[in-house]
């Protein structure tokens, strides 16, 4: 399905932001989710459905000094 993720348009096997944050290795890890304008709660990944070109801004936190 092509998603527009951070901007640039990607083709993932998807169907729930869950599945975008799995393809993308971001399990585990501090990350603000944004999909269509609205932040997606972490406990709603994995039943929030994702549609062709859905817009979402994934926004994790790096480390370093």
């Amino acid at each position: 399905m092509l998603l527009i993720v951070n901007g640039e348009s990607q083709e993932l096997d998807a169907r729930t932001i869950g599945d975008v944050i799995h393809h993308f290795g971001l399990e585990g890890r501090p990350v603000v989710v944004e999909a269509d304008g609205e932040i997606i709660a972490k406990e709603q990944w994995p039943d929030t459905e994702v549609r062709p070109r859905m817009k979402i801004e994934l926004v994790h936190f790096v480390g370093g000094g």
